[in-house]
């Protein structure tokens, strides 16, 4: 996979993320996480190679079916991606007012998952006035509030300190807990040792996957597979 006519960022993957697994991601600067996970949230695709989501080849599928698979996966971007039209409360809220729930049903749930993430009082601000950590904590609230059966989380405790990003990590854990699948890309080594979870290294452009230290069996079945071959990527919008 490459951008435009520049260097292969990444080729040769093959992996699977097994459903209820938890999953690090890790590498240097510049090793293409990023391009992976939107490889596996499907904000991308590869010129070669295939991806199967929730036992469904995307290379087939339909491109109307396209935004209904990916309401199925949470994401935690490194640009937080908030509306600054809407107040803290109702960003968070997102995923579950597209579905059409109504507020009385997700009020208690929003507020109080807000309050777990230190913005219980700050439901009613702008994004806009909030810190970058602030910030990054409402992306992560959003993105696990409807409880999605992925969560792609790319880098989501690099603007906290060591703390909050303990408690972060707690979340992810306990959502896991709860059967989301979790991918969890960072720099931090000290969040990786804490778990008995596999660790998916990039380096040069090749994926190298580390066992958990328990070695379990894999769950099944697979809830996403992945493999790219060489070559150039292709965008892919709704």
């Amino acid at each position: 996979m490459r951008y435009g006519r520049g260097p292969e960022v990444l080729r040769d993957l093959s992996f699977d993320l097994p459903r209820g697994s938890f999953q690090f991601l890790t590498g240097p600067s510049g090793a293409g996480k990023t391009s992976l996970l939107k490889l596996i949230y499907l904000a991308m695709k590869p010129s070669s190679g295939s991806i199967s989501f929730f036992g469904q080849d995307t290379a087939t599928l339909p491109r109307e079916d396209l935004p209904l698979l990916r309401r199925r996966v949470g994401v935690v971007f490194q640009e937080f991606k908030l509306l600054n039209h809407l107040s803290v409360f109702d960003n968070a809220a997102l995923p579950l007012r597209v579905t059409g729930r109504k507020r009385s049903e997700y009020a208690e749930d929003v507020a109080e998952l807000l309050a777990w993430v230190g913005l219980g009082d700050r439901m009613d601000a702008n994004p806009a006035t909030l810190s970058g950590g602030e910030q990054q904590r409402v992306a992560i609230a959003r993105a696990v509030v409807a409880q999605p059966e992925i969560l792609i989380a790319d880098e989501p405790t690099g603007n906290v300190d060591s703390d909050m990003a303990m408690r972060l990590l707690r979340l992810f854990v306990e959502l896991n807990k709860l059967g989301t699948t979790i991918v969890f890309a960072t720099h931090d080594l000290q969040l990786v040792r804490l778990l008995d979870a596999p660790v998916m290294t990039l380096s040069n452009g090749h994926l190298h996957i580390r066992p958990p230290r328990s070695q379990r069996l894999r769950p099944e079945p697979l809830e996403s597979e992945v493999y790219v071959e060489d070559g150039p990527a292709e965008d892919e919008h709704e």
